[in-house]
């Protein structure tokens, strides 16, 4: 398995030791587990945005009807989605 190589300082060092010593677990099985939550977490932002750009556009005209002083001002072109 490909591995990653962290600098950490003397504080964070000591702070991860502790940590993983209260919660039973080794140092890297932390550091582990806290980078896979945050790619957990920065995949579902990114599905999540994904979602409402599609929710959006699929309901652009109902906003705008619904919030018409937050249009952009148009030179007299249609709509850009």
């Amino acid at each position: 398995m490909p591995a990653l190589n962290v600098e950490f300082s003397d504080r964070e060092l000591e702070d991860l030791r502790q940590i993983a010593k209260e919660r039973g677990t080794s140092m890297k099985a932390l550091v582990r587990e806290a980078a896979a939550a945050d790619i957990a977490r920065h995949r579902a932002l990114q599905e999540g945005a994904e979602a409402f750009r599609r929710f959006f556009a699929s309901h652009a005209d109902e906003f705008a009807a619904a919030f018409p002083e937050d249009e952009p001002a148009h030179s007299g072109e249609g709509r850009v989605a």
